[in-house]
């Protein structure tokens, strides 16, 4: 026997644990057990029939909670039972809100509040009105832009995009009343974080996990956001391998553009707004990773989010006007669409984390020979013979050189930079007992060479 998200034991009454009762009712309801100590074990009470009488009352006076109380006898002890039923909407224990999970008790606060608190109501944060903003605040170019892609996708009939930008938002269900909700603050105010706290991406080139190289951060609407993040990754992080079909010029980039782009809409789309922590994409030699404080329905898990599954978005909102854009589909195969990507560019699926703090998606990079950057030749030779550890001199020997320097600075140094070598002694460079390694980066990139 253990406790778990149903079950509580305590050795006697105390009128502090209605927080417990408080919170099975907030959650999926529970069994709470008096004469039991942490073992599971019974220790019985001595004042069961007085509990029986007064516990219904206390919890009906204090809650406004009717939960079963009943006795029992184990082992010729006493103990009472206390079965609490969930209900759908909240309640409180002295203007704290309290919160069954897992095996423990918490009390709700702050973010994880409001979002309590509106989930008992039907609402989502996405969804509440925002006092301050109106209609005629927002980006006038950013409506026109929203026109032309839901144009283009159809999903939005020709009279509904005629409209005013009043009538159009209204339409897109942006507004309660009188008031602009949330979401058509971030979808389309020109500085959506005037309201909204890290409503916006930071990218970050690291060479390692506490070296950054340099870093961008990306402001504005969401569109704006998914547009200029995306061009950030192609044009300035990832460089992209360069090879020709004929007379036509073909870029292939490490990680396929059609999994980064659906990564980086079902973060923008289904972030935690409330959490005011931007969206972070780091990127290394050899794996790029986007993280953002976004949480999935409950009960749910990694496996289950990656298999077949029903679309449920945070911010339905958002969401939908994504959707009319035609960024994203309405049937939840955003992740199935990523790993499908990755496995027809021949990549590793992707790692998927959840946890307390947010949801990740790291794509492991495959180094790219013949990229804008270029590899030599002599560099080529380089990585195939330090498949085994190889000194300085027989590196020389392998492309026909002499001057040291020269080969260490128009050779070797870009190939450590870039990751694709290793020293074996990397604390001292200039030992005279120094070798040279091809990395696992380097490998696969010398395997993918030779598949060519």
């Amino acid at each position: 026997m253990s406790e778990n998200q149903l079950v509580e034991w305590k050795e006697s009454w105390r009128d502090d644990y209605l927080k417990w009762i408080c919170g099975f009712a907030n959650a999926q309801g529970g069994v709470l057990e008096i004469g039991r100590n942490n073992r599971g074990e019974p220790v019985g009470l001595v004042n069961a029939s007085n509990l029986i009488e007064e516990l219904p009352n206390k919890m009906r006076n204090t809650l406004g909670i009717i939960a079963d109380v009943d006795l029992l006898v184990e082992d010729g002890k006493e103990l009472v039972r206390i079965t609490v039923e969930p209900y759908p909407y909240p309640f409180n224990y002295k203007g704290q809100y309290h919160f069954r999970s897992d095996s423990t008790k918490q009390e709700l606060k702050g973010a994880a509040l409001d979002k309590f608190l509106l989930g008992r109501t039907g609402k989502r944060w996405d969804a509440v009105p925002l006092p301050g903003v109106a209609v005629g605040d927002l980006d006038a170019g950013a409506l026109k832009r929203f026109r032309e892609r839901a144009s283009n996708t159809k999903r939005l009939s020709a009279d509904d995009l005629a409209v005013d930008d009043a009538t159009l938002v209204e339409r897109l269900r942006l507004t309660d009343g009188e008031y602009l909700k949330r979401a058509g603050v971030l979808l389309f105010h020109p500085d959506p974080e005037r309201f909204i706290t890290g409503a916006s991406v930071k990218i970050g080139f690291f060479e390692s996990d506490s070296e950054l190289r340099f870093q961008d951060e990306v402001q504005g609407n969401l569109f704006t956001q998914v547009d200029r993040t995306l061009e950030l990754l192609l044009t300035k992080y990832l460089s992209a391998a360069i090879h020709y079909e004929g007379v036509q010029r073909v870029e292939k980039y490490p990680v396929p553009e059609s999994a980064l782009r659906e990564t980086v809409l079902n973060a923008i789309a289904h972030k935690d707004y409330s959490s005011g922590v931007p969206i972070q994409i780091s990127v290394y030699s050899d794996r790029l990773l986007i993280w953002n404080n976004g949480q999935l329905p409950d009960d749910w898990t990694i496996e289950r989010l990656t298999q077949k599954h029903p679309s449920h978005p945070y911010n339905p909102d958002i969401a939908n006007a994504f959707f009319r854009a035609g960024l994203i589909e309405a049937w939840g195969r955003g992740i199935e669409k990523v790993i499908r990507a990755c496995q027809e560019a021949g990549m590793n699926t992707p790692k998927l984390s959840y946890e307390a703090t947010g949801l990740s998606v790291e794509f492991e990079l495959v180094a790219q020979v013949g990229t804008k950057l270029g590899l030599s030749r002599d560099q080529v030779k380089i990585l195939r013979k330090s498949r085994q550890e190889s000194p300085l001199s027989e590196l020389l020997e392998v492309v026909g050189r002499s001057n040291r320097t020269k080969f260490r600075d128009q050779v070797l140094a870009p190939l450590l930079e870039a990751g694709l070598m290793e020293m074996t002694i990397p604390e001292k460079p200039r030992s005279p007992k120094q070798k040279y390694r091809t990395t696992k980066i380097g490998l696969k990139a010398v395997e993918n060479l030779e598949d060519e």
